[in-house]
């Protein structure tokens, strides 16, 4: 069964150590009913469990992970979002994250906008061909509304709960951030080229946009 995530953070970990394929985390929440072998969303990458102690637990990085995510120029005393992938039939409270980065971004600005901080966020192409004005995205693994887009960068807004319960509160300007789109505008991409109507439609449907 492929893991899946939701992209509510569950803890804000921190790096205890790294070593040249893995890296090992402080944490109390995300133990409780982990398993050797479970997943875990690290800064919205799923990487496997390889280890467990008492307050924290050590994944297995892959090379592809270190070459297409943040999490190979993590340092020690580094904040990560974690998240315990979804049980079956378990409450969805953001959206389906699988935890496969798409690519990395930077923080351009933080602006503050009312109650919210305003992110602008730079991606490369392959990731902003998907992206449209209150779109799902998640960002080191948080479930986030698009506000707007344009042809290089995108703006999520940043409430205080998220601000305070994430490492994304916070991001400097230049930080590298993780990317991952809606796995659905990955589909209707597909069923697109191919002249599938039937396939874009029962996407639809199966995430309720039909309704």
């Amino acid at each position: 069964m492929i893991a899946m995530f939701t992209g509510i953070i569950e803890e804000v970990g921190t790096v205890k150590n790294l070593g040249t394929n893995s890296l090992s985390l402080k944490a109390d929440v995300v133990l409780e009913g982990t398993k050797m072998g479970d997943s875990i969303s690290v800064d919205g990458a799923c990487l496997t469990v390889t280890g467990l102690e008492k307050g924290g637990f050590t994944v297995e990085i892959m090379p592809e992970t270190r070459k297409r995510t943040t999490v190979g120029g993590l340092r020690v005393g580094d904040k990560v979002n974690l998240e315990r992938a979804l049980p079956v039939q378990g409450r969805l409270g953001g959206h389906f994250v699988q935890g496969h980065v798409d690519a990395t971004g930077k923080l351009l600005s933080l602006v503050r906008q009312d109650e919210a901080m305003v992110a602008s966020i730079s991606a490369p192409a392959e990731v902003l061909k998907y992206l449209v004005s209150k779109c799902f995205i998640a960002v080191n693994g948080v479930s986030l509304t698009v506000n707007d887009c344009s042809s290089s960068q995108f703006s999520v807004s940043l409430v205080t709960y998220t601000r305070n319960n994430s490492n994304l509160g916070g991001l400097k300007q230049g930080q590298g951030v993780n990317l991952e789109v809606d796995i659905m505008s990955k589909y209707i991409e597909k069923f697109y080229k191919q002249g599938n109507q039937k396939g874009i439609i029962n996407v639809l449907s199966q995430y309720d946009y039909l309704k």
